[in-house]
């Protein structure tokens, strides 16, 4: 069972799609997550992008602690679905469904945000994240010293953030690594 684990919808079971294109993040990640993000005082009012959003369950955990915005990117049909579903169960406002790739919502110019998190498929090549990245920065979706926060498997090599991104710091988490870096 996926629940969110802290803010106002504290305990609200999640909505997780079928099958096995999508990997949930675990509680445990999550809650480190959104706490290391609220302890710096980050997801207060925010502009989240959550990409290769699976149920949604991340970005719903930050709009559950205060997020004014959550843009949650999915390709996968039943994951839309999920997504879908729990953000009408949520009766959150400012929560939006964007139905296609990272790729191509990230070369789009529009929106910008304060916080991305992204958890692509563990197959997902390094090369291909960091073309997702660069093209966040290159459409100007990227708010100055916006957080961006990678979940990746620990048997994937260190993450390599492309320019202008730096690293802020590394946590792992039993089989998952989390990325921490930041936006100039």
């Amino acid at each position: 069972m996926t629940r969110i684990v802290g803010g106002r919808l504290s305990g609200r079971r999640l909505v997780t799609p079928a099958g096995a294109d999508t990997r949930p993040t675990s509680e445990k990640v999550r809650a480190a997550v959104a706490n290391s993000l609220v302890a710096v005082g980050a997801v207060e009012g925010a502009a989240v992008l959550d990409l290769y959003a699976g149920s949604g369950a991340l970005g719903l955990e930050l709009a559950s602690r205060g997020a004014a915005r959550v843009v949650l990117v999915e390709r996968g049909r039943a994951a839309q679905a999920a997504i879908r579903a729990n953000i009408e169960a949520s009766n959150l406002a400012g929560m939006t469904l964007f139905a296609g790739d990272a790729a191509s919502y990230a070369v789009t110019p529009g929106e910008s945000f304060d916080i991305v998190l992204a958890d692509p498929p563990y197959a997902e090549s390094e090369d291909a994240i960091r073309t997702v990245l660069g093209g966040l920065v290159t459409a100007g979706r990227l708010r100055p010293q916006a957080d961006i926060v990678l979940e990746r498997s620990a048997r994937s090599p260190e993450f390599d953030w492309p320019e202008p991104f730096v690293s802020v710091k590394t946590r792992r988490y039993g089989d998952t690594v989390v990325c921490y870096g930041r936006a100039p």
